[in-house]
């Protein structure tokens, strides 16, 4: 039943000037309206030029409403009214019927709007706009609604509440935006996903929620500058004209004009109000904005977030700031430590004749940023091979100081972990190198590494006759074991880019383009990632359920390396490792073929994975979804053999010394080629893709690639005991942060996994960070790596618009949060709900 409003008292509490702008760009564009409606022989909407009318002031109490919580169902419309109404009504009476006593309110439903130019207005603690659309106040009216929201009201919008005071700037940003014309009017089926794991709109809801509705696409994207607690998946339906691509908010809410706004473009359907799940998604709703329950409307938005550069150009000649960015670790006292590869600045001399003794020899170096000083201080250097400049991959190099992990117990012992290949271990007959995971200690007085504190802790050869393809990430687990991201260090340009499995190509013996004799093979170090547990005398144990025990007597003994706990990976440049779940987080990066291959197999993808065992991930033998390569070997490796078989895989290559059955390949998460995100085919009886691009379903729509390589980034584990304020909100806990080196179309997202461990699972969402830290010639273009820092901020590495270099454009940055609590504040809350 329907029920007009009632008098209430007026409450002078907390009275504000309400503002007029927007009621005068309403009267402008009702006036030019009118004008163009006499030129054309119409009749006027308004006549003659007269002054804008008197609005008169409400005088509300500040917040509006109290414990006895009271909805107002406002349902007036300038046309037909629409028949969702009375569902409506009937739903949101029945949520305030419903549930713990606390959290219970009555409603008052009406038609007539003259209930907002009246102090009666004071008396509700939320307005619902089940509206249609269409000019439904009159100036004083939106003038009183004005009113109500800066005295700390609440709003709600359903659905076409968007079409409503269509002139009227101060409402279209309370709706957050305007619907555009051409999407379809008929009901589909979609699915919604809900990002927001944290509101109460949406923290009960499937996190991929399937349901009919009316879809509405908007004139403008409003991500950013409103909270989208959920967003409708388009792929799952026929968007129309006007469709909005992979980002479509649906339902959203901010803080706004001193109230709290939300709005969601569901409900577009009688239906849809007797639906369990869109109930809970309402009640939530109300519950935020009748004060019932505190939200955070602000953690997206991206006027809270601020970027700001922490590290200034180096001197000319010196690396005083910075050197070649590789790669970041945060102290428990905030200090932030990161390396430099070996590249120096632009006009540093660089070696690359192997008769010289002086080739590739660069500087490694470590600095530290102190958050307390403000201050970039260089505390340390090694001597690498790693600085030959550019050119072809038979020139270049990728080596050099490549990772950086602090020991868990850094604050009292000093311990600091280096990945990195030092200059005195190179062979230049052989162009072989030794790669080494070192520790040392970082003196307590001085703050400077102590360079003859090295204790070597593991160490593997690799060859760098040809480059690249290096890895160097590093991450501890709560246990204490460290991982350890090796590349493959492997060329795949004489396999046009595709698996690299040429096994012909060598310099004096050692494959450089054949990843079977790397990642690929269950006996060698590289192309891979290893875990092990630093004991305190510098050695290492290894832990138990790595992926070989290394004492395996398969096929005779000997042909296993304990160390391993994921082969199958490329280059594996940055991992991370959840502390609260132990799960390794890793990306890496593919080969260099453009497109997919009918011949040869899928085109370079790049690759995240969400790894929770020791496994295969695929590499050189199958990428993705578990999609295969074409086999090839001698004596002719032009000539395709047989597709791999990627659940029963043999490494047959001529430069295998390991096992020849290997483990079978793990699914991956993530992937993505120059075609989009996750590219997946047709398969044949015998699981093979069909590699046609007209063929291909892109599963992952918000990613896409080019030139592309791969950055892994952390899970963000919101803590509310640290006091900073400049924490990230709690909405992003739990969400795993991948990106790319580069800024075009490339990831910079936050996703969300499902629960579960299930392998190769889709990401069920994703948020785009690329507003938040910032792309651009001004921005972090080239991002290197990324990590949170114990008070909640996120550090970001910039390497510069060079290669193997680094220049005035090489950065620290810091991401900080300024977008303050949650509302409404605690002291405003209502009655009993005040300690949720």
């Amino acid at each position: 039943m329907r029920l007009e409003p009632h008098q209430m008292p007026s409450d002078p509490r907390g009275l504000r000037t309400s503002r007029r702008r927007s009621r005068r760009v309403r009267l402008a564009a009702l006036l030019a309206g009118a004008v163009a409606a006499s030129l054309l022989g119409g009749s006027p909407a308004l006549a003659g030029t007269a002054p804008e009318p008197s609005v008169p002031k409400l005088r509300l109490p500040s917040p509006p409403g109290g414990d006895d919580v009271r909805v107002l169902v406002f349902h007036g419309s300038a046309g037909e009214e629409p028949p969702t109404v009375d569902a409506g009504i009937e739903a949101i009476e029945a949520i305030g019927r419903s549930g713990p006593a606390a959290e219970r309110f009555t409603i008052t439903a009406t038609g007539d709007p003259s209930v907002f130019a009246t102090e009666k207005l004071g008396r509700y603690n939320a307005v619902v706009f089940l509206s249609g659309g269409g000019d439904v106040l009159d100036p004083a009216q939106e003038a009183g609604l004005e009113s109500y929201m800066e005295a700390g009201g609440g709003f709600l919008g359903v659905h076409d509440a968007a079409r409503a005071e269509p002139y009227s700037e101060w409402f279209g940003g309370l709706v957050g935006a305007r619907p555009a014309d051409g999407a379809p009017g008929k009901v589909q089926r979609a699915t919604v996903e809900t990002g927001d794991r944290r509101n109460p709109s949406t923290r009960d809801l499937p996190a991929e929620w399937k349901r009919p509705d009316r879809w509405l696409n908007w004139a403008e994207n409003p991500s950013g500058s409103v909270h989208t607690v959920a967003r409708v998946r388009e792929s799952t339906y026929s968007p129309g004209e006007g469709a909005m691509g992979w980002d479509h908010p649906v339902s959203w809410c901010r803080d706004y004009d001193g109230g709290r706004s939300f709005y969601t473009g569901m409900g577009g359907t009688a239906d849809s109000f007797q639906e369990a799940d869109f109930r809970t998604h309402l009640r939530g709703a109300l519950m935020w904005t009748t004060r019932l329950a505190r939200a955070d409307c602000k953690a997206t938005i991206t006027s809270n977030y601020e970027a700001k550069r922490l590290t200034s150009p180096n001197k000319p000649g010196e690396s005083d700031q910075i050197g070649e960015p590789h790669g970041l670790a945060t102290a428990d006292d905030g200090r932030v430590y990161y390396i430099g590869r070996g590249g120096g600045d632009a006009e540093a001399p660089v070696v690359t004749d192997w008769e010289d003794p002086e080739i590739g020899k660069g500087e490694g170096t470590v600095h530290v940023w102190d958050p307390a000083t403000e201050k970039a201080e260089k505390v340390g250097s090694l001597t690498v091979f790693g600085n030959k400049g550019g050119g072809d991959e038979l020139v270049k190099v990728e080596e050099g100081l490549l990772g950086i992990a602090l020991d868990p117990g850094f604050a009292s012992n000093g311990w600091m972990y280096l990945h990195w290949t030092p200059h005195s271990e190179l062979d230049r007959d052989t162009h072989m190198a030794e790669r080494r995971v070192s520790r040392f200690t970082v003196d307590a007085k001085t703050g400077k590494l102590d360079e003859s504190s090295e204790k070597v802790l593991l160490k593997w050869p690799v060859q760098v006759h040809s480059c690249c393809h290096a890895g160097g990430g590093m991450a501890f687990d709560s246990r204490h074991n460290l991982y350890i991201a090796t590349g493959d260090n492997n060329s795949s340009q004489f396999s046009d880019g595709y698996s690299g499995n040429n096994p012909e190509p060598d310099f004096k013996g050692v494959s450089f383009a054949d990843a079977r004799r790397t990642a690929g093979n269950t006996n060698n170090l590289n192309g891979k990632i290893l875990r092990i547990h630093p004991e305190d005398d510098g050695t290492y144990t290894l832990p138990e359920g790595n992926l070989f025990t290394g004492e395996e007597d398969d096929e005779g003994g000997g042909k296993t390396r304990g160390e391993i706990y994921v082969m199958g990976v490329r280059n594996p440049a940055r991992i991370s490792v959840d502390t609260e779940t132990d799960t390794l987080y890793a990306g890496w990066v593919g080969p260099d073929a453009g497109a997919p291959s009918t011949t040869w197999g899928p085109a370079k993808y790049d690759t995240f994975a969400r790894i929770t065992k020791a496994g295969n991930h695929g590499w050189p033998y199958c990428m993705g979804n578990k999609q295969p390569y074409r086999d090839r070997n001698l004596p002719d490796p032009e000539k395709p053999l047989d597709w791999y078989d990627c659940d029963r895989l043999q490494n047959e290559s001529p430069n295998n010394d390991g096992l020849v059955d290997i483990p079978p390949a793990e699914p991956n998460n993530i992937w993505y080629s120059p075609q989009g995100g996750a590219p997946d085919y047709p398969r044949d009886e015998n699981g093979v893709p069909s590699y046609k691009e007209d063929e291909q379903e892109l599963l992952l729509p918000w990613l896409k690639g080019g030139g592309q390589a791969t950055m892994n980034g952390p899970v963000y584990r919101y803590d509310a005991s640290t006091a900073s304020e400049e924490k990230w909100p709690a909405y992003w806990d739990g969400k795993w942060f991948v990106g790319d080196f580069y800024d075009q179309e490339q990831p910079r997202h936050a996703v969300v996994m499902p629960d579960g461990d299930e392998a190769g699972a889709l990401p069920v969402h994703a948020e785009s960070l690329r507003k938040i830290i910032p792309i651009g010639e001004g921005g972090i273009r080239n991002l290197m790596d990324w990590k949170f820092a114990p008070d909640g901020s996120l550090y970001v590495l910039d390497y510069g618009r060079g290669f193997f270099t680094s220049d005035d454009k090489s950065a620290l940055w810091r991401v900080s949060y300024k977008g303050g609590a949650a509302t409404p504040k605690p002291g405003d809350v209502v009655g009993e709900a005040a300690g949720r």
